[in-house]
């Protein structure tokens, strides 16, 4: 699995120009699962946001964690993580997860989260999405439960 995580002032998404999801101070989740990938990567990636210390405690130094700082969690599904632009113009997407596999492994990264005493708001599976969101540093981490990067 793969993400793109945000440190957020806030956030939204919005289908159809209605809001779905809204959060106000906490990450930001772009989440993409992979072919290979299973439940174990939704375990590492979701343990690793939720305690990754990238809030700033009284002295101003990035030590906290959304845990800590009682944020909320946006995470919205993107295969686009796993475009492959090594050849060619266009991207592939063959190392990403098909769409039930995906949608499977996502639902259960979201449940992880929850499990774990998050507020966790979502975008819609599969639909054309718009995400507003306030970068707030702006901080922005990329995480792949393979640790590759």
């Amino acid at each position: 699995m793969r993400a793109v995580v945000q440190r957020t002032g806030s956030a939204s998404v919005t289908v159809d120009n209605k809001i779905i999801a809204k959060i106000g101070h906490g990450l930001t989740v772009l989440l993409g699962v992979g072919a290979e990938d299973t439940k174990q990567d939704a375990v590492y990636l979701s343990e690793k946001i939720a305690n990754l210390r990238i809030f700033s405690d009284e002295a101003g130094k990035m030590n906290l964690s959304l845990l800590d700082i009682k944020g909320e969690l946006l995470v919205v599904s993107q295969f686009t993580l796993y475009g492959d632009c090594r050849k060619g113009r266009r991207p592939g997407f063959d190392a990403a997860a098909r769409p039930d596999e995906a949608r499977s492994l996502y639902q259960y990264f979201l449940e992880l989260c929850q499990n774990m005493g998050l507020t966790v708001c979502c975008g819609q599976f599969q639909a054309d999405m718009k995400v507003s969101l306030d970068n707030m540093g702006p901080v922005t981490i990329l995480l792949d439960s393979k640790r590759i990067f």
